[in-house]
């Protein structure tokens, strides 16, 4: 029990529960703290979410994203791949996704910031992610809750995944582990990256996880006990 409410919050971690033992739970009056909190955190996963589609559409539906697929091809990742990984691309402009979320989405910036997609300086906004091919990291239910990006010039960071948010602790999140959980295999596959993830489980190796460019952690650990006993480490 320990483990399981170290990952999720508090309602997540009970329904998780009650749906492995085929409970159903009784409907729960939130108080209006609890109801302030739960309707957060799914503002946070629509916003996510709906960037998540706008990182990919960029990527395999405008011109702006071309070298973003470029890089794909050139990693010999199928569409297939690129589909199911829903892979995207950031664009290079400073404030290009800030402009659209709020003009056509009417998404607050204060929003963008708290889930991790903008920064804020000295009054003004600008996008997080720039010029990256932008690598989705889901949550073990399927919800994106973070990104990586690997830029495609020479700035630096190589890799730049999302500042830690009221959904997303990097120390407590494996790239990878939706699919992997549910692999059938009777172990797991700790690789160095997204890329490297991605391409083993091109090749069929749908076990393989990485760590989100960290140290492996105490979280990490606990999360992979949950699956197996039995860790590889490339």
């Amino acid at each position: 029990l320990k483990e399981i409410f170290s990952i999720f919050s508090f309602n997540e971690a009970v329904e998780r529960l009650a749906d492995s033992a085929n409970i159903e739970l009784p409907v729960k009056e939130l108080s209006p703290e609890e109801q302030r909190r739960e309707s957060s955190r799914k503002r946070l996963y629509s916003v996510i979410g709906l960037a998540g589609d706008y990182f990919h559409n960029c990527l395999t539906k405008t011109r702006m994203g071309k070298p973003g697929l470029e890089y794909f091809v050139k990693r010999h990742l199928t569409p297939k791949t690129i589909e199911d990984f829903h892979l995207g691309f950031a664009p290079h402009e400073w404030h290009r996704l800030y402009d659209d979320f709020t003009s056509k989405k009417h998404i607050e910036g204060n929003i963008l910031v708290e889930a991790g997609l903008c920064g804020v300086k000295d009054g003004s906004y600008f996008d997080y992610f720039r010029n990256r091919c932008m690598f989705p990291i889901l949550n073990i239910r399927g919800n994106i809750v973070a990104f990586g990006g690997r830029v495609m010039d020479d700035s630096k960071p190589k890799y730049l995944n999302s500042p830690e948010t009221k959904l997303f602790d990097k120390s407590k999140n494996l790239y990878g582990l939706n699919v992997a959980r549910s692999s059938r295999k009777n172990n797991l596959i700790i690789c160095e990256g997204y890329m490297d993830v991605i391409s083993m489980h091109q090749a069929g190796f749908n076990q393989a996880v990485a760590s989100l460019g960290t140290a492996l952690t105490p979280g990490h650990a606990r999360l992979m006990k949950r699956y197996t006993d039995n860790v590889l480490i490339t």
